[in-house]
């Protein structure tokens, strides 16, 4: 009879301990978001959808040194290039198959001169697997999109590099 009273009182006292406990994790400021109409932090080094970056007078800076083509591992990359009449290259073709790249980030990390980066926009799902195959046109309208993020991105992460 005592020992039956006595885990009666344990499970009680443990019972009391949970509410308090439920209390005050009830009162506590919340962690989660309303996904599609609050966004959290994303991170300056974030590796999202790819683009490509002019430079400040208009002209794109990729100069079609293929080092993002020979470092990709997905080989997802492919660049055509022609040169100019004052002997340097330039790109005619960069197609991104994002159906095979996987985010590595080396492409970006290869770019003498930052003109492939990866963004930070990680919305850009689709409805058909063609609007996935990013030609020259789709990258540099991202970077055009992007241009102030991805220069402060650029900029917070120098030190790292």
């Amino acid at each position: 009879m005592k020992l039956n009273r006595i885990f009666k009182i344990i499970f009680l006292s443990e019972f009391i301990k949970a509410i308090f406990i439920a209390i005050k994790e009830i009162l506590k400021k919340k962690k989660t978001i309303n996904y599609p109409f609050e966004k959290g932090g994303i991170s300056a080094r974030f590796r999202g959808e790819h683009a490509l970056r002019r430079y400040p007078n208009g002209e794109e800076r990729c100069i079609a040194c293929k080092l993002c083509e020979a470092v990709c591992p997905a080989q997802a990359i492919t660049i055509e290039n022609e040169e100019r009449p004052d002997g340097s290259r330039k790109t005619i073709r960069y197609d991104i198959d994002m159906l095979k790249c996987i985010y590595c980030g080396l492409c970006e990390e290869s770019c003498p001169v930052d003109a492939i980066v990866q963004g930070p926009n990680f919305e850009f799902s689709t409805e058909t697997r063609e609007e996935l195959y990013y030609n020259k046109e789709k990258l540099l309208e991202n970077g055009d999109r992007w241009e102030s993020v991805l220069s402060e991105n650029i900029k917070i992460d120098k030190p790292y590099r």
